[in-house]
């Protein structure tokens, strides 16, 4: 794992990148066991230095370098700047966290990264992390998380497209939009529109003519516009649909981040006929899951409508 090495093997995996709250942990301890199933040998790196309480099997912890406690509690610096401080460290730390990634060879890696949004969107000290595990031959694809409530709120939607176009500009990886926690997506209310339409980034000027039925952002239909515009000129963001609880969703979203990072080439697949399989299927069945996902939610919603109708 030399730098500019070109006859080390290639190491595929995914930075796991998203909001707080957003379920990046979750993911990983879901992805790692849904992988260890098909064969895979997977290895989950924390880069989250405020992560204490990890449930996966972590294989490499930033905490063995640097701890968010220690560093607001010695520089007296907040949760935010603290987090800065922390990447900015591990930036300056590369050769600890070659050797101990070296220990891994021919694993599939995950990087639980931080929550913090301004890492993603403004700061370079991640994006510089990323480039450099580029030329250790490592083929990364991010998988940006966005929980899927989002939707339920036409105006944070347009706020979650917004972020996530600006994500995949600035960190400069293969990019994988996933809407998380869907089986919990009917509990926050109704949808303006059909779920694909949220996944696909459907013509976006409905969502603006939703919006101005609301008398707040009736005043601010103009900005909605321009940023609509924004979003539909780079034609870059769309989403895949997570549940975690799901085999055929995790299914997908694996499929997702091998094409992106090109897994679905190299001798891991080799190992495993199911993930052959999943890595074959084409965009048919990423309609079709989503078809199943949106299925769901309105037979949720059918049912929530019954049980009214029987209180009654």
């Amino acid at each position: 794992m030399s730098e500019g090495s070109k006859g080390s093997s290639l190491a595929f995996g995914q930075v796991v990148i998203g909001p707080p709250g957003s379920g990046k942990t979750t993911y990983c301890h879901g992805m790692q066991e849904f992988m260890g199933r098909i064969g895979r040998k997977v290895a989950v790196v924390n880069l989250d230095p405020a992560n204490e309480a990890m449930p996966y099997q972590c294989a490499l912890d930033i905490a063995e370098l640097i701890t968010l406690p220690d560093v607001m509690e010695s520089l007296k610096l907040g949760p935010n700047g603290g987090l800065i401080y922390c990447m900015e460290y591990l930036e300056a730390n590369f050769d600890w966290l070659q050797e101990k990634l070296a220990a891994f060879r021919g694993h599939y890696y995950l990087f639980d990264c931080p929550g913090q949004v301004e890492l993603y969107t403004h700061h370079h000290a991640l994006k510089n992390v990323f480039a450099q595990l580029a030329k250790w031959n490592f083929r990364l694809a991010a998988v940006h998380l966005v929980d899927s409530h989002y939707c339920t709120d036409p105006g944070k939607f347009i706020s979650v497209l917004c972020t996530s176009l600006s994500t995949m500009l600035h960190v400069e990886l293969p990019h994988v939009n996933v809407l998380s926690k869907m089986d919990l997506i009917e509990q926050y209310g109704k949808l303006a529109f059909n779920l694909d339409y949220y996944t696909e980034v459907l013509d976006l000027s409905y969502l603006v003519d939703h919006l101005a039925s609301d008398p707040f952002f009736r005043s601010y239909r103009r900005l909605n516009e321009k940023l609509v515009e924004v979003i539909e000129d780079y034609s870059l963001v769309s989403f895949v649909p997570l549940n975690v609880q799901d085999k055929a969703s995790m299914r997908q979203v694996m499929q997702a981040a091998d094409k992106a990072n090109g897994c679905c080439f190299g001798e891991q697949e080799h190992r495993s006929l199911e993930a052959l399989m999943s890595a074959a299927v084409g965009a048919d069945f990423h309609f079709t899951s989503t078809l199943a996902v949106q299925e769901k939610y309105l037979q949720s919603q059918d049912k929530a409508v019954e049980e009214e109708v029987m209180e009654l």
